[in-house]
């Protein structure tokens, strides 16, 4: 493997909070500021993937039979037991920008990373291979790709394929919306993820094959971003002010297994990343145009109060790239 690439998990177990968005833009955004990175689809959904790429590209990757240029084509010889990991295809965003595509059949491979979990146990050579699957294929692209990032995207869930994904990363941030379903999100994941980490660490002991690359299992949390507030006059409007008030204490006490002593604000917090506007008339003339909201211009219908929705964008997109490059300790 060559030099040391940096994985952040892009997590909540509650849907609908902006997450695969998010991703996407970051990934534009730290392409821009000259990184070079791989994102990686990790939910069965696959709707990252299809933000990137058009249907043409997209029926070129999904076709009948077998996906060799998907993540479940690098995976597949281990889901059949017909072998280890087959070769990542990397698909070029940008020459800087490099995407390790999703695919809708990877969720056949759940039942065989449930099955593998308490295998390891045993110290079975497979279930190692298994568990280590998609670690192994992200560090695998992101050699083929030099890059020093991989950004991925998990699905809205506590099950084993995110399990393997966020044994795979480094680094954790959650996505959060202003209401009590997000909240509810924090108190599910934050025990998971200390369940996770430290069982993985206990696993990791077991290990039988010492040439086979194990994964850290660290999935440290970087922080939260608050997705999709309304604002009125630059703050929040009401109804969403009573949750967002009780997201600092509940990240600190189910995410970080800490005291929630005080009362601070999300605009205060030390955790929270980000505070995201929603965008919401700029995303489907986004998706058309197959390019991040900040990139928009008058060609592609973003004119009058549009050109300054997208200033604001690229503003907050790249202030919330550099906190988290601070905070994951990536070189400017």
């Amino acid at each position: 493997m060559g030099k040391t690439m940096i994985t952040i998990a892009f997590f909540n177990n509650k849907g609908g909070v902006g997450k695969t968005s998010l991703v996407y833009h970051l990934s534009w955004m730290f392409a821009g500021r000259g990184k070079r990175l791989i994102s990686v689809d990790l939910d069965p959904q696959a709707n990252l993937t299809s933000m990137f790429l058009d249907e043409d590209r997209l029926e070129e990757l999904w076709p009948d039979g077998r996906h060799p240029l998907t993540i479940d084509g690098v995976i597949e010889p281990i889901r059949r037991g017909k072998g280890d990991l087959a070769e990542p295809h990397v698909e070029t965003i940008l020459p800087n920008l490099g995407l390790l595509a999703g695919d809708l059949s990877l969720s056949t491979f759940e039942d065989k990373l449930s099955a593998a979990w308490p295998l390891c146990h045993n110290r079975e050579e497979a279930a190692f291979r298994t568990m280590t699957a998609f670690y192994r294929a992200i560090r695998q692209a992101g050699d083929k790709a030099d890059a020093e990032i991989a950004l991925i995207d998990v699905g809205p869930n506590l099950g084993a394929i995110n399990r393997a994904a966020l044994i795979a990363s480094d680094y954790v941030v959650v996505p959060l919306g202003s209401d009590l379903f997000s909240l509810q999100g924090l108190r599910n994941l934050g025990p998971r993820l200390h369940d996770w980490r430290k069982t993985w660490q206990e696993l990791r002991t077991k290990n039988p094959d010492p040439e086979l690359l194990l994964p850290s299992g660290n999935m440290r949390p970087v922080g939260y971003v608050s997705m999709q507030h309304a604002t009125r006059a630059d703050r929040p409007v009401q109804a969403y002010r009573r949750w967002m008030d009780k997201i600092p204490a509940e990240y600190r006490r189910s995410v970080l297994a800490e005291p929630a002593d005080g009362d601070v604000s999300v605009e205060r917090d030390q955790h929270c990343l980000a505070m995201l506007k929603h965008y919401r008339s700029l995303m489907p003339m986004a998706m058309e145009a197959h390019k991040p909201i900040f990139l928009l211009k008058p060609a592609d219908g973003a004119i009058g109060a549009h050109v300054y929705a997208v200033r604001d964008c690229y503003t907050d997109f790249d202030n919330l790239s550099r906190k988290i490059q601070q905070a994951v300790g990536i070189e400017s």
